[in-house]
């Protein structure tokens, strides 16, 4: 089965054989590990701190 690549969008066999699938390359997949460390791939929702400061955090914190 082929799929693209989510990085360069090239066609990439889909199979064990494959250490980066879905990527075709160590580079391609480095380059998307890289936009998840800088931000620039998200997760849509709150920040974690805003989680954590939130009035629902003081009355979980057993040590306030």
């Amino acid at each position: 089965m082929k799929v693209k690549c989510p990085t360069c969008k090239k066609d990439v066999e889909w199979s064990a054989d494959n250490k980066y699938r879905p990527f075709c390359s160590e580079r391609c997949k480095l380059i998307d590990l890289g936009e998840w460390a800088s931000g620039g791939h998200a997760i849509p929702g709150k920040p974690v701190e805003e989680e954590m400061m939130s009035e629902d955090w003081d009355q979980k914190n057993p040590y306030n």
